[in-house]
């Protein structure tokens, strides 16, 4: 099999203080490594300096979502501890969750996250799931965010303190669902994003749900057999509009995010036009998959044998996004989702 199209292909090491466990004082100021495609050069660069790789017409797509406390600590009727990580709102405050103990919460049990908030398991899905329902006097989303913790990543080992809520959430960030931040976005402050518009870059805005597919890695060695989750996303008409108008004056449409792009490429047409729409997406970017919603991408670095590192090399080449990995762990970048940027131009 060509190189590039096994999962084994994807493996690297990392050393583990590499792995970012906590943000960085200012949000842009994390590194930025710039791949460029058509030479194969890579810049160590300043996320700060991210303005200066922004041409005039370029078109900034951000996905809007906000992170839901989807994190509900509380205990079983025994006393015993016990978590339900909601995963998909299915409406009336029922929602689609994973639960731990998974043995132990099987239909009919609750868990007691606080006196105003009780999760009832309701039955168990084909995957393993549980869908549960939310009892509370309080409006859903009110109650979540009240006695709700921060869903942070599996390899940041700690608990959420407080300045989660705001750092583990983009600064643009507006509508309620996701269970995990689009990270490349994390890196901009507002007043970044006044610098790049004073540049004359356009701003479009999407919406992806992040779900915790996301950091589920390939275990089959072919990726054609990996089961991607759903994932539900939203491309406005005035967006969809936006880009077109884009894409016939040859402008640039550059993706923050790996969930950006996954919109973009679920709503492109062969042509590289868009079309408005919404639903749920399993689309699996990968090599030899040829990107047609984007002309760069901005990203964070992604975990060995991971859908998004697949994404990134479909993008960019595997053998340059891979030696890009590589030259980034020489240079001592932080990885994953607290940690440094890269941009491929």
């Amino acid at each position: 099999m060509e190189v590039g199209l096994r999962t084994s292909d994807y493996d690297f090491d990392l050393p583990p203080e590499q792995i970012a466990q906590l943000p960085t004082a200012r949000r842009d100021e994390s590194r930025l490594l710039v791949v460029h495609r058509e030479t194969g050069r890579i810049e160590h660069r300043l996320f700060t300096e991210l303005p200066e790789f922004l041409q005039p017409g370029d078109v900034l797509v951000l996905n809007v979502t906000r992170v839901l406390r989807a994190r509900l600590l509380g205990t079983r009727d025994s006393g015993a501890p016990a978590e339900v990580f909601l995963v998909r709102r299915i409406g009336g405050y029922e929602w689609e969750a994973m639960v731990h103990p998974g043995g132990k919460l099987r239909p009919g049990r609750k868990v007691h996250v606080a006196p105003e908030l009780t999760v009832e398991i309701e039955s168990i899905t084909d995957r393993r799931t549980r869908i549960v329902r939310l009892h509370s006097p309080l409006p859903e989303h009110e109650a979540i965010e009240r006695f709700g913790h921060v869903p942070l990543p599996p390899y940041v080992h700690r608990a959420d303190p407080p300045e989660d809520a705001e750092r583990y959430q983009t600064v643009f960030a507006r509508e309620m669902g996701s269970v995990a931040a689009p990270t490349a976005g994390l890196h901009f402050t507002p007043e970044l994003l006044a610098t790049v518009a004073g540049r004359g870059v356009e701003r479009v805005d999407v919406l992806l749900h992040v779900g915790p597919g996301t950091f589920k890695p390939v275990e089959v060695e072919d990726p054609g057999e990996h089961l991607m989750h759903e994932e539900w996303y939203r491309l406005e008409e005035s967006a969809a509009e936006r880009l077109n108008a884009a894409r016939r004056t040859g402008r640039r449409v550059v993706a923050v995010g790996s969930t950006a792009l996954r919109t973009l490429e679920s709503q492109v047409r062969q042509d590289g036009g868009f079309d408005a729409g919404e639903g749920e997406t399993r689309i699996f970017i990968r090599p030899p998959y040829r990107v047609r919603g984007a002309d760069a991408l901005l990203t964070n670095f992604h975990l060995p044998r991971s859908t998004l590192l697949m994404l990134v090399s479909a993008m960019a080449g595997y053998d340059l996004t891979m030696r890009a990995y590589r030259e980034a762990i020489t240079h001592g970048y932080r990885f994953y989702s607290y940690g440094d940027a890269m941009l491929i131009l």
